[in-house]
């Protein structure tokens, strides 16, 4: 049923997300695709870069993403034996992500839900809440809970 699942990882510890990949690409026998969006460098998007110590500091934040990407489909791959690929693309998160999917002739996207403040979703708004208006393939929304949940 799902033949390609793409798991949209954040730049934050996901074991729920994972976990719940993993059953789900054994349970249909599917490929993981990792995805990581990434801000796109200013240089790319025609804004004035600033220093190069901010260039420097983003390029290597960069690298971290992608290293711990690569690190993360490795293990899945060797300790559950399920094709596993990593994608890092920079652009704008819900765009590409669901671009990606698309490319990827996905059948499942796995997304994480984080509870952000007021003012957080005012100004930057909720990356899964928009992924599930404009998909066009089901989605799976997986509750993160963090170290200060009430719940």
């Amino acid at each position: 049923m799902f033949n390609n699942i793409v798991v949209a990882i954040d730049d934050v510890d996901s074991p729920a997300l994972i976990d719940s990949a993993i059953k789900q690409a054994k349970a249909f026998g599917s490929e993981l695709w990792l995805i990581h969006v990434t801000f796109p460098d200013p240089d790319f998007v025609g804004y004035d870069p600033g220093p190069q110590f901010i260039r420097d500091d983003r390029a290597k934040t960069i690298k971290q993403e992608h290293r711990y990407l690569q690190e993360l489909a490795e293990k899945i791959k060797s300790d559950e034996g399920i094709t596993t690929h990593a994608l890092l693309i920079q652009g704008p998160t819900v765009d590409t992500l669901l671009k990606e999917a698309r490319d990827l002739k996905a059948d499942l996207i796995i997304i994480g839900n984080e509870d952000h403040s007021f003012m957080y979703k005012a100004l930057i708004g909720e990356t899964t809440s928009k992924v599930v208006k404009r998909a066009k393939i089901p989605i799976l929304v997986i509750p993160m809970v963090t170290g200060d949940s009430k719940d």
